[in-house]
Parts: structure tokens; sequence; C-alpha cells
């Protein structure tokens, strides 16, 4: 019998909330670098995306998919007033421990990317980091990402695509760290995103640099069951930047070659409502 469509949403849904609060109460809000999640050399997605959105003082700013709360506080702590938001409880409350840790006020709370309780026309930017891949329907999530905005916000969100197979021999690796309902983005996500937003700004990342994380596990030996490779790239930003900036040079040359933009491991997107 085949299972209706809602119940298999709200399946997926439970499963990630189950997934990441467990994920929440292993995490120490005092090891957080807030601002390496944005300035690293290492996090490239979220220097493009800052690039884009230029001044955030004074924006009302709603993050989606929160996680820790690495984003809404780094917003935060340039002005913005955020509200960060989660569909898992336990990830909520460290976002409230890391915003103290680092002096700045945020608003906090459980919410359904797919089915946002606020109104049309509210915020100036949303943004989400490595979300729409959790959701069983991203596109509904960038409905109401544009629905929430007002006439000339920015929508912001990266996310990693399906198409690398070295990525994908991760991912089968790497059963422990994440969910088994998660599902990469195929490029197309640019073109749904199109079809919602006045104007799109996007770039592709990690291609030629996917050499680091061969270098984990071949060369270093790191179980990637054991340690998040995602992460382990921001925390140890200044041993990986000089063999990370060279590559990254490279993949700039690798991408301008028609078809290898798709095969990068992650997407940014920029849109302007």
């Amino acid at each position: 019998m085949t299972l209706p469509l809602q119940f298999l949403r709200q399946e997926t849904l439970e499963n990630e909330r189950e997934f990441h609060n467990r994920w929440a109460a292993a995490i120490d809000a005092d090891s957080i670098c807030v601002r390496d999640y944005f300035e690293a050399c290492t996090a490239p997605e979220n220097r493009f995306i800052l690039q884009q959105l230029g001044d955030v003082r004074g924006k009302y700013l709603l993050d989606l998919g929160c996680g820790a709360g690495e984003n809404s506080v780094y917003f935060a702590l340039k002005g913005a007033h955020c509200i960060a938001t989660d569909y898992a409880p336990g990830m909520v409350e460290v976002a409230r421990q890391l915003a103290e840790k680092n002096g700045v006020q945020i608003e906090a709370k459980t919410a359904n990317a797919m089915a946002l309780d606020f109104p049309d026309n509210t915020f100036d930017i949303v943004y989400a980091a490595n979300l729409l891949h959790h959701l069983p329907d991203p596109q509904m999530a960038l409905r109401e990402m544009h629905r929430v905005l007002k006439p000339g916000g920015k929508a912001c969100f990266w996310d990693p695509l399906k198409h690398n197979p070295v990525i994908n021999v991760y991912r089968r690796i790497a059963t422990e760290v994440r969910t088994e309902d998660e599902m990469p983005l195929d490029i197309r996500i640019v073109q749904e995103a199109r079809s919602q937003f006045s104007e799109i700004r996007y770039d592709t990342f990690w291609l030629a640099s996917l050499w680091i994380f061969l270098k984990f596990y071949l060369v270093e030996r790191v179980n990637p069951n054991e340690e998040r490779y995602w992460k382990k790239i921001i925390i140890e930003q200044m041993r990986l930047k000089p063999n990370y900036e060279r590559l990254e040079k490279l993949d700039r040359i690798l991408k301008k070659i028609p078809g290898l933009k798709r095969m990068c491991w992650n997407v940014a997107v920029v849109g302007t409502k």
C-alpha cells in the first residue's frame, strides 16, 4: 500500500527533528567560533552571500534551520535583528545559548520552513544554510521564503548538490552523521529560485578543493562517521588555508568549463523579491 504524501512528509520531518535533537545534545556552544562560519577561507558559500547582502545593520532577518545558531548570532553581531528558527527544539536551545555566550539578543523558536507562521512581507532577509536538502519539498520552502520577504528583500540559501561522484561516495560512507531522508539538490534548484524571485545571483563551490575531503579520508585517516568533514573544514581553517586557497583558484578556472559548475559540492543562491 502506498502511503499518503502528507504522511511521508511528516515522517521525514520527524526523523529530521529526532536526528538534530540528538546532535544538539552533543554540541558545546562554548567551542563555536561564530565568525569562522562566515569569514574563514573554507566558508566560500557564506562569503559569497555576504558580498550580495552588504550592510545588514537594522535589517530584520529570519534564519531558517538555524542549527546551533552560528548564522543568527553572526548577523546579530553585525547589527541585524534576528529570529532563529529550527524544527528541532534542541537546536533552538543551543542557538539561545550561543547568542548569550556572544553577548547578543536573538529571538529563537521552533518553526516548519515549509509552513511559516509569519505574515506576508515581514522580513528584509531570509537566510537558510544547509536546510533545503533536509526538506521533503524544497520548492514549498522557497515559496514561503518569498512570501515572508518584503518587496526588495533578499532570500539567501546554500546547500549541497547531488552531481559529484566523489562527494557521493563520501555520503555513502558517512551514514552516522547524515539522515536517511536528506536529498542533495539538483542544480535545477537555481531555475526554481528564478521562477520565484525577480533577480538571482548564484555560484557553486568545492570542485578541485574536494581534495581536502579525500586527504582527510585517505591520508589523515579521519573517520567520517566520527568527525563531520563539513565542520572540520571550518574548525581547522587556518591549517587548511594554504592548500585550500591554491585549490580555490583552480576551482575558479575549472568552473568556466561548460558542465563543471554543476559538479561542485555546494551551491549558494541569493534572490531578490
